[in-house]
Formats: structure tokens, C-alpha cells, sequence
């Protein structure tokens, strides 16, 4: 940040300076031709033609320079058949005449034509009355102290500007290094962290590094939460399987009769646990996928056909926004969705209704079957592990505890109501909405 300030200021303020020297010498020149300028025209205001065709002075020149040799300050008449009219001031030297130039109006330029002293040279052509002659009328003047002038400047200029980036450098890698002094104390409050002086970044902070904090403390509550959940699915593993093992075990050692039905049987029961703890694990691990997204319309239709070759005799039809996606992986939807249609088509009369509406911020999937319904004092029951209320059907009783814990991990919810149009169970799904 400091590198790429320092940089731009520079570039901007060289090409400020080249700016800017130019349009003050440019000023300082054209002050000077002003100069010569006014020589030149009182020189054309004085000049009349002599009886000898010759041009004169009605009265003298008033800069004393001219008189004085070498003192860098001349001038020249010139024309074409006549001896040039030089200031004293050349002594044995002359302004060279370019034949290229005919100037009917003021005319400056430079000229290297005296060894070691540049000239800055003005002209005009110009016919004086009486004489049909065109006059070249020359002021010529050493360039020194226009470039004296033009070199303090530059100096002032570039002694200012260095000065001025400088203060400007500095000033940014002060407020550059003040800046950044907070993202400093978040790393020290990291560090202490890592070494477990403390599990949040407490200290007050300013506004503009705040959301960051904010962020990095709501991401360490996540991590908390999900090093909790693993161990919550640990220990309820590990206690679930503990009862059937020590059934197994005990059956096992006092040589039952029964040893393969006992094994059978509780090895059944742990495979149930085993399927739901993994159906949660995988849930908590494909939540924090910021990708997560599935249309809610494609994972009905699937279901809807996979459970209508279990269930033949059983008409499932379908309803409602066929747009809406909803913020959780397309295999978690695709079951839930597959057990609350299941069961509908399983336990129901023989039609089931679907139906996908958005609701603010979630969307609500209904799944309504025909069947005897649920008592409104079992429902809340029916969402344990393992409770079935129907034990002459196939099942784990673990579908709904399924279906309820993945959607919980996505900050959804299940219920379950009465179905006023026919008249069995309806089961209401709420999901975020993608």
C-alpha cells in the first residue's frame, strides 16, 4: 500500500511539475520577447530613410547596451543591395540574415550562430515610407539571463515538489501504519487464542475492522458448535450401540439358545444408529458449503418416481412453485423428501399431495396423504429414534428423526398437522430458501 501510494504520488506530482515548469517558462520567455519586442518596435517607430536611401535614427536608441561591445544586447537593419546597419554592440560580428524569412509580423527564435553565447533573436520585415526596400529589422539578446531565470525555477520546482512528495510519503506510511494497527491487535488476539488465554476477540475495535471481528467471532462459535455436535454424535453413537453390544455379549457368554436371532436382532438395530448418526454427520459436513443449493421441484420429481415403483397403487401428484430452490445439498433434500413421501405413500390410503410454496425467507414443502392421520398427542413422540406407531410395516422408525435433525442442521423444521383436504396426516417441511 505504502509502495503503490508512493509511486502514484510521484507520478503525479513529475507530471504536475513538468506541467507546470513548462507553463511558467513559457510565462518567463514570453516576458522576455516582450523585452525585446518593445526594442524592436520603438527601433521601427524611430527608423526613417536618409537622403542617401539609407535608413537612420531620428532619435537614439535608449538602452545603453547597444553602445557597449559584446554586452549582449544588438540589433541589426538588413535589405537586400545595402550595407547592414549594425549596433555598436556587435563590434566586428553581424546577425545572420536567413533567407527564409519574410515576417510581416514579430517574429522570435534562437540562435546558436556567436560561439558560446545563444541569442534569442526577434525580427519583423518591414517597408518604411519613401523606399520601396524590405527592411529586416533585428533585436538580438543573450539567452543567459533568460536561462538563468529558467534554471532557478526549475530548481524551486523540483526543491518544492521532492519536498512535497516527501511530506506526502510520509504522511501516508503514518496513516497506512496507523491503519493497520488494529488488524496487529487482531493477530495478537488470535495469538492468545491459539494459546487459550481466550476464545473471542473482545477487545474494542474500530468501526471499519469491526464487521471482520464480528465475523471472525461468529466463525469460531460455528467451529464450537460443530466440534460440540461431533461430540454429542459421538457420545450418542457410542451410548446406542452400548446396549446391543452387551446383549450380544451376554448371550454371547452364557451360550443361549437363541444366539443368532439375538444377534440378528440387535445387530439390526445397531445398523439403524449407525445409518442415522451418518445421516447427520454428512448433513453437518455439507452445511457450511456456501454452494449449497437444490431446486425443490427436480428432487420432488426424482422422488416422486422412485417411490412410485415401491408403491404402484399409489397416486402422488404434485403442486405449486416449480421455481423455488432452497439452501441445502441436492442428496439431503433428496432425503427427506424421499422419507416424508415414503411414509405418506406407505401408511396413507392411496394419494398423496405435494405442494412447494415460498414463504419469505424459507420455503414450506407440504406432503399430505389420505391414511388415518396421527393423534394430536403423538406426534411429538413419533419424531424419536426408533418409535414406530405402525409395527406391521417395514421400517427402522428412524425416517422422521432423520428428516427432522438434517433439516435443523440447515435451520429448517418439520411439523406435523391434520391435512384438511384429505383428511390424513400433512407433514410441513420449512427450508431455507437458496
Amino acid at each position: 500500500m505504502i509502495g503503490i501510494a508512493a509511486l502514484w504520488i510521484s507520478i503525479l506530482l513529475l507530471g504536475g511539475g513538468l506541467a507546470l515548469d513548462r507553463v511558467l517558462s513559457q510565462a518567463i520567455t514570453r516576458n522576455f520577447d516582450d523585452g525585446l519586442n518593445y526594442v524592436l518596435t520603438a527601433m521601427i517607430a524611430s527608423a526613417e530613410i536618409g537622403p542617401d536611401g539609407e535608413v537612420l535614427f531620428n532619435r537614439p536608441l535608449a538602452d545603453q547596451r547597444f553602445l557597449e561591445p559584446n554586452s549582449g544586447l544588438y540589433y541589426q537593419i538588413s535589405a537586400k543591395g545595402h550595407e547592414d546597419w549594425r549596433s555598436r554592440s556587435l563590434w566586428d560580428r553581424a546577425l545572420r540574415v536567413l533567407p527564409e524569412h519574410d515576417d510581416r509580423s514579430f517574429h522570435a527564435y534562437d540562435s546558436k550562430q556567436f560561439p558560446g553565447e545563444d541569442l534569442r533573436i526577434m525580427e519583423r520585415t518591414i517597408v518604411l515610407p519613401g523606399s520601396d526596400t524590405r527592411w529586416m529589422f533585428m533585436v538580438a539578446a543573450a539567452r543567459a539571463g533568460l536561462d538563468d531565470q529558467i534554471r532557478t525555477l526549475r530548481s524551486t520546482l523540483t526543491q518544492s515538489f521532492a519536498l512535497l512528495a516527501l511530506g506526502l510519503i510520509v504522511l501516508t506510511t503514518l496513516q497506512t501504519l496507523y491503519g493497520l494497527r488494529p488488524l496487529r491487535r487482531v493477530r495478537k488476539e488470535i495469538v492468545r487464542m491459539r494459546a487459550g488465554e481466550k476464545n473471542r476477540v473482545t477487545d474494542p475495535m474500530p468501526s471499519e475492522v469491526l464487521p471482520m471481528v464480528e465475523e471472525l467471532n461468529a466463525l469460531l462459535a460455528h467451529n464450537e458448535r460443530q466440534a460440540e455436535e461431533a461430540r454429542t454424535h459421538a457420545g450418542n453413537l457410542a451410548h446406542a450401540l452400548k446396549t446391543p453390544l452387551t446383549v450380544i455379549m451376554n448371550a454371547a457368554t452364557a451360550q443361549s439358545a437363541d444366539l443368532g436371532e439375538t444377534v440378528i436382532r440387535e445387530a439390526t438395530t445397531m445398523r439403524r444408529q449407525v445409518d442415522h448418526h451418518l445421516a447427520r454427520a454428512r448433513a453437518v459436513g455439507r452445511r457450511g458449503a456456501a454452494q449449497s443449493r437444490a431446486e425443490v421441484w427436480a428432487s420432488l420429481q426424482a422422488v416422486e418416481r422412485a417411490v412410485q415403483r415401491l408403491y404402484p397403487e399409489t397416486r402422488i401428484d404434485m403442486d405449486g412453485d416449480k421455481e423455488v430452490a432452497v439452501r441445502v445439498e441436492r442428496q439431503d433434500l433428496d432425503e427427506m423428501l424421499g422419507n416424508l413421501i415414503e411414509n405418506a405413500a406407505k401408511y396413507g390410503g392411496g394419494s398423496v399431495f405435494a405442494t412447494v410454496n415460498r414463504a419469505g425467507s424459507m420455503v414450506e414443502i407440504l406432503v399430505e396423504d389420505d391414511g388415518l392421520g396421527i393423534p394430536e398427542e403423538e406426534r411429538t413422540r413419533i419424531f424419536d429414534r426408533g418409535v414406530r406407531l405402525d409395527s406391521g410395516k417395514p421400517g427402522t422408525g428412524l425416517g422422521l428423526a432423520i428428516v427432522r435433525d438434517v433439516a435443523e442442521i440447515y435451520g429448517g423444521s418439520i411439523s406435523m398437522e391434520e391435512s384438511e383436504d384429505l383428511g390424513g396426516l400433512l407433514m410441513r417441511l420449512r427450508l431455507p430458501a437458496a
